[in-house]
């Protein structure tokens, strides 16, 4: 499919008045991710699910909403039954999860439900409509503003994501004879390379510290010339912002990603960059302009360490599957494993239920996935949440 061309031109312009003739990756992916005018986000391009570019948890059915509202639950328990109870969920989708989640409060919670206050940070408009269209029969349950929009220090409750971090635009960084240098996007002199690469100082000096903060050694020999990766900045500014929000409760976020010793180690010299299009999955992200999704894993450790920083602390981590399994998927599977039908439709019902329960747990791709929950003015036994304790095993 070929680019865009609303989006080209302003990726153009950009560059056109930059006094250097480039631009940081970085900028470059949220302008082609999120630009109002052509980003994937903001375009009838970004559909998500079996019949657009990738799929979700959320997307494998109920379960996941349903599972993470049992959380939910505990975590009101454990601040003491607030009134309101306040979820903000970062980056919704298309509303898939809310729906999920406020159905099993509503039928399973009643006493959480009534103290409920469900907001929804959202920056596409596209996706935002198709939430208020899923999420019709809460209104006036459901709210949507932006992070911006939140007063510090006022959520007792819990901020979650699922699959938002990994979308953050990233600073791509390479190591050269001369030392750590910065990946800019600038126009190439012919039609036929219409974006190239520049490498060149770095931006901002924060680039460098950054690998100071997550406790990486550039001078180690594993990073000789050649080396590429990613620095989060923005993933840093954004869970500054989350822990100004939070006044007592937790913050949770469920991502694909590593915590640095990993995530900068010699295997991965090429870093982590992914784009999606149509459940393919490549690493040009100049191609497709607009039409495409852009991703790098998360440095956990550098989420965890910079919410430190920002009065949150670590109540725990643990990988998707556990987590799921800990919040009672084991039960569901077993249940669908007692089901003995004459009908062949109930039993393909149940197996390809079955098969997405699994594929939610399946260590080689979503069950491996981080769940990292942080905490702000939180009593120790709040601290002890089921998802985050081992699973039976079954």
């Amino acid at each position: 499919m070929p680019h865009n061309p609303d989006l080209y031109q302003v990726l153009c312009d950009r560059i056109h008045q930059s006094p250097q003739g480039h631009i940081p990756f970085a900028e470059f992916m949220e302008l082609v991710l999120y630009h109002p005018q052509g980003g994937y986000y903001s375009t009838k391009d970004a559909i998500l699910g079996f019949e657009g570019d990738f799929v979700t948890s959320a997307h494998l059915g109920h379960d996941f909403g349903e599972l993470l509202a049992i959380q939910f639950a505990e975590m009101w328990e454990h601040l003491g039954r607030p009134n309101p109870f306040s979820l903000v969920e970062m980056g919704a989708g298309q509303g898939l999860i809310a729906a999920d989640a406020l159905g099993a409060l509503q039928n399973h919670f009643p006493d959480c439900f009534a103290a409920l206050s469900y907001q929804i940070v959202e920056k596409s408009d596209l996706l935002r409509a198709a939430q208020e269209r899923r999420l019709s029969g809460w209104t006036g349950r459901v709210s949507w503003l932006s992070l911006e929009d939140i007063p510090d220090d006022s959520i007792t409750g819990c901020l979650f994501s699922n699959e938002l971090v990994d979308a953050l635009p990233v600073h791509q960084v390479v190591m050269t004879e001369s030392g750590l240098q910065e990946i800019y996007v600038t126009l190439g002199d012919s039609p036929a390379c219409l974006l190239q690469e520049a490498v060149e100082a770095p931006s901002t000096p924060r680039l460098a510290d950054y690998f100071a903060f997550v406790g990486v050694d550039l001078a180690d020999p594993q990073y000789a010339p050649g080396y590429r990766t990613e620095v989060h900045l923005a993933a840093l500014d954004w869970i500054k912002t989350v822990a100004a929000k939070l006044h007592r409760g937790y913050v949770l976020t469920v991502d694909y990603g590593y915590p640095a010793s990993r995530y900068y180690g010699r295997g991965r010299a090429q870093g982590t960059l992914q784009c999606y299009y149509q459940h393919a999955h490549h690493n040009d992200p100049y191609s497709h302009l607009g039409h495409q999704d852009i991703t790098a894993h998360v440095n956990f450790t550098a989420l965890e360490r910079q919410g430190e920083q920002c009065g949150l602390e670590t109540v725990g981590a643990t990988q998707q599957g556990m987590f799921l399994m800990a919040l009672g998927l084991g039960d569901r599977l077993a249940a669908l494993g007692q089901i003995q039908a004459s009908d062949p439709t109930t039993v393909n019902l149940a197996i390809q239920r079955r098969d997405k329960l699994h594929q939610l747990i399946n260590p080689m791709g979503l069950g491996n996935f981080v769940v990292l929950v942080q905490g702000k003015g939180l009593t120790s036994a709040a601290k002890t949440l089921k998802g985050l304790t081992v699973p039976p095993l079954m």
